[in-house]
């Protein structure tokens, strides 16, 4: 028995990460088709299979709409020549690349992707469920930021060295912002870390059945939904918020030195990190898996209602990862400067203010 557990945990993992990765691929290929969309282009419409490309219709919009761009990307970076600069200090050079791309991965472990209900019993859809997956969560996600340090000091160059400068500044200044704004959505509901839980404290509706909204933290909590959204920018170097890159300046950032598939691991684990950083943000303020108006146990009981409720939150997190990417074809790059100041000046004192708020709320009326 204990050999099928283990069998069953792998065969998770495996799916998960696959999945993980094929969003984080497509969410290039993503990127590209809203950047032409936004500037009025067509995007990746080139990149085909020749025998499904000789098809008159399916053909024709497999391509238009860029599917195989991913595959072709992936080979290319496969195939490319790596090169290894004769300056760069080799070790953290190499090590630099699997320690952004680790992190994402292991927060799949405690992140749930939707419930299983058996005999009116639910239960968490995910790797692992802990009771203090939210810490695990912060930990976790903070050490990516020594893959860019090391990516920009093992260069041995200027413009990656301030670009890893850069990176660990900001992605200090912000962890803070993240921690503070979500101290009162885990105070509210009763001091659970266990973002399972979190999900389960959103079902219904919000004071009442008159009151007409979901019970969403981003309806009963929007400051701190909007204090999270922005750190969360922040976090995972997207525009307005890519000092780190910076080409303007930087020409690249901490990966200048980078090519081929050391490059493309850069790649991949931002997106990955922006993948995971959407579900955070459905699961903690958007109600995880839960449908507006409707209680989680209208889910059914078994596979179905499991699927259902991943393909819930799926959406949800696709929607957040498409306003990403329109974000960043809408808004200028800050300046460095603007980025420090609004961090510490503007975001912390009201994540500060925010919390001393609802602290205050929670201590005069504990039966909301």
């Amino acid at each position: 028995m204990d050999w099928i557990d283990l069998l069953i945990t792998l065969l998770k993992a495996v799916v998960v990460v696959v999945i993980v990765m094929t969003i984080s691929g497509y969410s290039v290929v993503g990127e590209r088709k809203v950047s032409s969309w936004v500037q009025g282009r067509v995007g990746p419409n080139r990149t085909t299979i020749p025998l499904l490309g000789s098809i008159p219709v399916i053909g024709k919009l497999l391509t238009r709409w860029g599917i195989f761009q991913l595959p072709a990307d992936g080979a290319k970076f496969l195939f490319k020549e790596e090169p290894l600069p004769d300056h760069v200090n080799k070790f953290y050079y190499n090590l630099a690349p699997i320690i952004s791309f680790l992190p994402p991965m292991i927060i799949l472990t405690v992140l749930p992707f939707g419930q299983y209900v058996k005999d009116g019993v639910s239960s968490a859809v995910a790797l692992t469920q802990t009771d203090v997956g939210i810490l695990f969560v912060m930990a976790v996600s903070s050490l990516g930021v020594y893959g860019l340090i090391l990516a920009g000091w093992a260069a041995n160059s200027k413009f990656p060295f301030l670009g890893g400068i850069r990176a660990s500044s900001q992605m200090i200044s912000y962890e803070l912002c993240i921690g503070l704004s979500l101290l009162p959505v885990f105070m509210w509901t009763g001091g659970t870390l266990d973002l399972f839980a979190v999900v389960q404290a959103q079902g219904g509706v919000l004071f009442g059945e008159s009151f007409g909204l979901p019970k969403w933290f981003i309806f009963s909590q929007p400051l701190s939904a909007l204090l999270y959204l922005v750190a969360l920018f922040a976090e995972t170097n997207r525009l307005p918020f890519d000092m780190p890159e910076s080409e303007t300046d930087l020409v690249g950032g901490f990966h200048t030195e980078y090519g081929a598939f050391k490059f493309g691991l850069f790649f991949v684990g931002e997106y990955a990190h922006m993948a995971i950083g959407s579900a955070l943000f459905s699961i903690i303020f958007l109600g995880g898996w839960s449908i507006p108006f409707l209680p989680l146990s209208a889910y059914p009981e078994g596979i179905l209602g499991a699927v259902l409720s991943v393909l819930v939150l799926a959406a949800k997190t696709i929607f957040l990862i498409f306003f990403y990417m329109w974000i960043r074809w809408t808004l200028p790059r800050f300046r460095y400067d603007q980025v420090m100041n609004l961090g510490w000046k503007i975001l912390l004192p009201l994540a500060v203010a925010n919390l001393v708020a609802y602290a205050i709320v929670m201590a005069f009326m504990p039966g909301l």
